[in-house]
């Protein structure tokens, strides 16, 4: 017993840096990719602290891996360094035996991870979405890209090439307004400036120094052209303003526990089903009819050209028929796939956990060096692979190539292999990995040693 909690208490310590350090370095990177969006459009704090704490939960179900493969390589790599592994096995006790604690553990973890998975991730993936898109709509100017047509604004496509964020200032302005077909109003400006109403329920956009050109498509003739030096158009804002959206509404395969899209599953396979028999039915009907004796030998020849068309027209109808299936049979095939995708992967993330362990401890009783650098450096790697597995394994099965089970579960069984395969050869002590070669690669001026001339004593 005391055995098993001084291994566990070995992994707490890692494994806790480990996952703050990791989703730190995830929160960086989200603020970066992000910060364009947020900055400068007056948001309470609260609204970013409820952004990033919605965010964190794929945070979480990338970083618990990894930090538990951190975890396992700290451990037994200091274990390994401090001869505690070798004292261990010569008081009786395999390397078998010291990984229990940490599979059990890591077990746990996977359960836990799990749940989160099924109840927590889905919520705050969706709340996430809607919070992103209130916020996105929260300043009109940061909808507009230079030099590109926005087209945020129903029945408008609005051009500006060049914008000034902070002021709303806009230059060289092309509206196109398409409120009143088929009547096409063009609206051009060298200048204006945009901005809510105070009611925030109309985006004003003050022009100045311009033209409107008015044209009716049904009558080609009419034609008008006015110039003003000072012109407001007012358009809808319900997109632009900033109202938090209450949790509701349709949710995406990334917003579902499982049991929601088993039940989505469900209905998908029947209405595939039936677009595969319907498709049946209709291929033997077609051949059937194909397969009649004709009669075109015993009809004057006024009226075969009459006869050849309608069989041109069904023909061409027979063609559009069978590709309006294939294209519903595809895509319910393709729905199918991308909902057990999901719901794999909501297993076989957690299962990770396990196969890190696996890795985990043979490799940190193989290493005789290394801290957390280290052991970081090689967790990053083989998550490396196992993230292209599974990247990978998921557009194979969404397209079809791949059973959705093999693309989300492949990594897995591989890295157990190769875990079980280097847990047999620790165990046996048959291999030992040093990275004494990389000081190889440091020149001879940086190298330090204790003694430059060992044959001397002080």
């Amino acid at each position: 017993m005391i055995i098993i909690k001084y291994i566990l208490k070995n992994h707490l310590a890692p494994f806790l840096f480990s996952i703050f350090t990791l989703i730190a370095v995830f929160l960086l990177q989200f603020m970066m990719k992000f910060a364009d969006r947020l900055v400068g459009k007056g948001l309470d704090t609260w609204i970013i602290i409820q952004l990033i704490i919605y965010n964190l939960a794929w945070m979480v179900v990338l970083v618990v891996p990894m930090a538990v493969l951190v975890a396992t390589l700290m451990a037994f790599g200091s274990m390994s360094q401090n001869n505690e592994i070798a004292i261990l096995k010569s008081s009786g006790v395999s390397l078998y035996k010291m990984m229990i604690p940490p599979i059990v553990a890591s077990v746990v973890i996977a359960l836990l991870l799990v749940y989160f998975n099924n109840n927590i991730y889905p919520d705050a993936n969706h709340a996430a979405r809607l919070l992103m898109e209130d916020i996105s709509r929260k300043k009109p100017t940061l909808s507009l890209v230079p030099g590109l047509f926005s087209q945020e604004v129903p029945n408008y496509s609005i051009l500006v090439r060049e914008i000034d964020q902070n002021s709303n200032e806009l230059k060289e302005v092309l509206i196109y307004d398409y409120t009143n077909p088929p009547k096409v109003n063009i609206v051009t400006a060298t200048e204006g400036k945009i901005y809510l109403s105070k009611n925030q329920k109309k985006l004003i956009m003050d022009l100045v120094n311009g033209e409107i050109h008015e044209s009716d498509n049904t009558k080609e003739s009419i034609y008008r052209k006015l110039r003003f030096e000072r012109h407001k158009i007012a358009l809808p804002a319900e997109q632009f303003t900033f109202e938090q959206t209450a949790p509701g509404g349709p949710r995406g395969d990334r917003e579902l526990g499982t049991p929601e899209m088993l039940k989505i599953v469900d209905s998908l396979t029947i209405i595939y089903n039936k677009n595969l028999a319907d498709f049946n039915l209709r291929t033997m009907q077609v051949t059937f009819e194909s397969l009649e004796k004709p009669i075109i030998n015993i009809i004057p020849d006024s009226s075969k050209m009459y006869i050849y068309t309608k069989v041109q027209q069904r023909i061409k109808t027979d063609e559009n028929s069978t590709f309006s299936f294939l294209n519903r049979i595809d895509y319910g095939k393709k729905e199918i796939n991308r909902y057990w995708v999901e719901i794999h992967k909501k297993y076989s993330l957690p299962f990770a956990c396990i196969v890190f362990v696996l890795i985990g401890a043979p490799l940190g009783t193989m290493m005789k060096r290394g801290g957390f650098g280290m052991a970081a450096g090689i967790s990053l790697l083989f998550f490396l692979a196992y993230w292209s597995f599974l990247i990978g394994g998921e557009k194979f099965a969404d397209r079809g190539l791949l059973s959705p089970f093999w693309g989300m579960w492949s990594a897995n069984v591989l890295l157990t292999i190769v875990g079980i395969w280097l847990m047999i050869k620790s165990a046996r002590e048959k291999i030992t990995i040093s990275f004494d070669f990389l000081s190889k690669l440091i020149p001879e001026s940086w190298r330090t040693t204790e003694n430059s001339n060992p044959n001397n004593e002080d």
